[in-house]
């Protein structure tokens, strides 16, 4: 098939290589403009683009791609097909209706649920033991369009929002290419989402990380999950930024068995473990770990990373840091 492809970070990129790597032609990759990073203020690529030179597909960059000089530039395309995969604009009808077999998205939630732009680090946030990706035939809506196909991928106890990334992104890749030679042959039937359960997620910000401990301790451990690795979950210690990168969660009991392995002498600990507190107080202080109370249950912590510092197993932190039981975090 000739396919015109739009897309931006690494998730598409991995649908874009498979695509190439079964023989379909690209006549074009869209992109979003180049944006410069950092304090020198270079002009970094995208995914989709660096991948797009390394094949030689001409790229487009429009700053706005309703415009109509850009609509025009695509025109002069002859696309069997649109794939579009985390572009980052919308698109509009005139656009949609332009390929003979117009445009599919890969879209990386079982919708209805979760539309929007963060839908991988929401599942997590969400609690969820299941997600996966939809192919879905687009619409002027926000990711409302007809489903064509979608594969389920569970989500492990202990997966983060970078590892969950890259494997949607692997699936959507996959599903892309098996999806392409149905949607060309008429085998697919496309089903209309259930408006009444549908659900949306926004975008990422780094303030979503902020850690309240008054929350219970699942919560906040699906907060340290989901926004692993950006924009991470974080409090305060000494008046620096803490980030939070793995947690245990404890229930009483459990908790109340640490605090006899400390009385029995049966763990090197910093200092003595307590039985009250309030939320982001710091409970005991192990040699590998530190425990903190939530609004329901505790947190054992094992990796941090103090502002201007590495991130860092607890052990290795308490070498340099010395973390009293009694401090509150956050103030």
């Amino acid at each position: 098939m000739k396919i015109v492809f739009m897309g931006t970070p690494d998730f598409a990129r991995a649908a874009l290589e498979k695509i190439i790597e079964v023989g379909h032609e690209v006549l074009l990759v869209v992109t979003q403009p180049d944006k410069p990073k950092g304090r020198s203020g270079e002009l970094q690529v995208s995914e989709v683009k660096e991948c797009a030179l390394e094949h030689n597909i001409p790229v487009f960059q429009p700053v706005r791609i309703k415009l109509p000089e850009n609509v025009a530039e695509l025109k002069k395309y002859d696309a069997d097909i649109y794939v579009v995969a985390a572009f980052g604009q919308i698109l509009s009808q005139e656009i949609l209706d332009i390929p003979r077999l117009g445009c599919v998205n890969i879209h990386a939630s079982l919708l209805p649920e979760y539309r929007g732009a963060a839908p991988i680090q929401q599942a997590i946030l969400d609690g969820k033991e299941e997600t996966g990706v939809t192919i879905m035939q687009m619409a002027a809506g926000m990711d409302t369009g007809d489903i064509l196909v979608q594969r389920t991928l569970p989500i492990a106890d202990d997966e983060t929002g970078g590892g969950l990334f890259d494997k949607l992104s692997d699936l959507g890749a996959k599903t892309i290419v098996e999806a392409l030679p149905m949607i060309e042959k008429g085998e697919l039937t496309p089903v209309p989402q259930d408006e009444e359960k549908a659900t949306k997620c926004g975008k990422l910000s780094k303030d979503m990380g902020r850690i309240d401990f008054s929350k219970d301790a699942g919560t906040i451990r699906n907060l340290v999950r989901g926004l692993n690795p950006w924009p991470s979950a974080f409090t305060s210690f000494n008046k620096k930024t803490f980030k939070i990168w793995n947690v245990k969660v404890l229930g009483k009991p459990e908790y109340n068995q640490l605090i006899k392995e400390v009385s029995d002498g049966k763990d090197d600990v910093r200092a003595n473990a307590i039985n009250n507190g309030s939320f982001g107080t710091i409970m005991a202080v192990f040699k590998d770990s530190f425990v903190m109370l939530t609004g329901d249950g505790f947190l054992q912590v094992t990796e941090v990373q103090l502002e201007g510092k590495k991130r860092m197993a607890v052990k290795d932190f308490l070498l340099g840091y010395k973390l009293e039981v009694g401090t509150k975090l956050g103030e």
